[in-house]
């Protein structure tokens, strides 16, 4: 194995190993047989303070494998505990991850860059520490796709195959996806140190987490319990953006939740079509917990183990702090109301605040229910009619005619006396909601379509194309229009399932 690559340099600053050596362990990549490039972000790269003008797809196909690894990388798996549906596992980690190392980006935040599936480390229990080349394609398609849709995100830099095969149900073809984050400091991270009564780490973590994400609390007089309610917030404003876009994660396991706030471990995930609130795709989640309309309960039950973690730094007796703890936790309802009204007032062109806007959008999704629309297109079709198209021809079911009444005399209210200010016409209001709504999602039919592509026939170019497409989620381009459409009924693919 190489220890250094010429021709790509990466400004790794490795914060990382500053932190207790509880929190990591030392593992180098298992290398690979012949790994390939198959997508490298180059925009990202740049981001990130990446030299690679002058790399070759083979210089890029040995880093982003782990045969290369860069001059200066951390190379350390990283420890975290977690509830999985529900149930504690003690110790769980990256069992096929590797932390490359971090950086500082041209904004000047630390970024996390990780191999995903590059061989077994000390936390990999039972498992080959690989990646099946599927879940790969997945991960990049999905979490660039949310980037694109301004959601804060986990990002993908590269992904290679590896020329070698991995034993799944059936042999699969390899890969590895490196993952970029703003830090992979997970809620079951500080389960981990919680579970072990290693206080001291814990303090170490939470003046991480807040120089890391929440800098403006480094003087707050109580970190723990602000860093709490500043975690809480930031992922009930993500919840409500998911619950805006008709994604379900999946997977809402306590070491898939991100101090930062940022969507991470894209498995079972997927976007919903017709609007069901009980949609559930992932093939393991057997009782619905993470079905769509469970998520913001989910993220409350998530955050609660976050606050039992965090007790013991709150008050000398862990029993005073558990009146203020839990009315932050309290307050998780109400803020992802909140933030998802604010999302779906835009989706539906109002710029005011009236105080049935709540029921008004409920009675959208109701109806939406009813007839089976699809989540995406709908409210597409709704910039048309706010533009002055007819329902019918702009594609809407005729079961959403009496809420379509209902939602043009709220938008007419905004027109009256006293509202000027706000007043929007028709076309402006329409543009405003084409910018809200995006066109294209990485529906499952197509993700799926491009996996089978490159599995079966080593063919990329489906895959390159999605990527294209969902990266560009708002742009009307005549030639991507059959990415838009729902799937039929034979394409539909409803039930996915965990890279692992």
């Amino acid at each position: 194995m190489h220890t250094t690559s010429v021709n790509l340099y990466i400004p790794f600053a490795n914060r990382c190993l500053a932190l207790p050596a509880t929190c990591h362990a030392r593992v180098l990549p298992t290398p690979v047989s012949a790994p390939r490039l198959i997508a490298f972000n180059a925009p990202l790269a740049a981001e990130l303070g990446i030299s690679a003008a002058d790399a070759s797809p083979a210089d890029l196909a040995g880093v982003f494998s782990g045969n290369t690894v860069p001059e200066g990388a951390a190379s350390v798996a990283l420890a975290y505990a977690g509830h999985q549906f529900g149930g504690f596992s003690p110790q769980l980690g990256d069992g096929r991850a590797i932390l490359m190392g971090d950086v500082v980006d041209l904004h000047g935040q630390a970024r996390d860059l990780q191999w995903k599936g590059t061989g077994r480390t000390p936390f990999s229990r039972s498992g080959d520490g690989r990646a099946a080349l599927g879940p790969v394609l997945r991960e990049y398609l999905l979490s660039e796709a949310m980037h694109a849709l301004g959601v804060p995100t986990t990002r993908a830099l590269a992904a290679v195959t590896t020329g070698e095969q991995v034993l799944r149900d059936s042999p699969l073809p390899g890969g590895i996806v490196t993952r970029v984050a703003g830090s992979h400091l997970r809620i079951g991270t500080f389960q981990y140190f919680a579970a072990r009564r290693d206080f001291t780490t814990l303090q170490v973590l939470v003046k991480e987490a807040i120089e890391r994400h929440y800098p403006a609390l480094a003087q707050a007089d109580n970190r723990a319990l602000a860093l709490l309610e500043a975690v809480a917030d930031r992922q009930s404003a993500l919840v409500a953006k998911w619950l805006g876009l008709g994604f379900i994660h999946g997977v809402m396991n306590t070491d898939n939740m991100t101090l930062s706030g940022e969507t991470i471990d894209y498995g079972p995930c997927a976007f919903m079509e017709a609007f069901a609130p009980d949609t559930v795709f992932s093939a393991i989640d057997n009782q619905g917990r993470y079905a769509y309309a469970e998520q913001p309960r989910i993220l409350q039950w998530n955050l609660a183990r976050l606050a039992e973690a965090l007790l013991p730094l709150m008050a000398e007796d862990p029993e005073q702090a558990i009146a203020p703890a839990m009315a932050i936790l309290e307050t998780v309802p109400a803020r992802v109301s909140h933030y998802w009204l604010a999302g779906f007032r835009a989706k539906l062109g109002l710029t005011t605040a009236e105080e049935g806007d709540a029921e008004l959008v409920n009675g959208l999704l109701q109806a939406m229910h009813a007839v089976e629309a699809d989540f995406t297109l709908t409210f597409r079709q709704l910039a048309a009619v706010a533009d002055g198209q007819t329902p019918e021809l702009a594609g809407l079911h005729p079961g959403l005619a009496p809420w379509i009444a209902e939602w043009q005399a709220r938008l007419a209210r905004e027109q009256e006396p006293g509202l000027e200010p706000n007043a929007r016409t028709p076309q402006r209001r329409a543009a405003a909601m084409l910018a809200t709504n995006p066109l294209f999602i990485p529906r499952n039919h197509r993700v799926e379509e491009a996996i089978r592509a490159a599995e079966d026939e080593d063919d990329f170019a489906p895959f390159l194309r999605l990527l294209e497409v969902v990266t560009n989620p708002w742009d009307y381009v005549t030639h991507r229009l059959p990415y838009a459409a729902s799937a039929l009924p034979a394409e539909r693919v409803t039930r996915t399932f965990c890279g692992t």
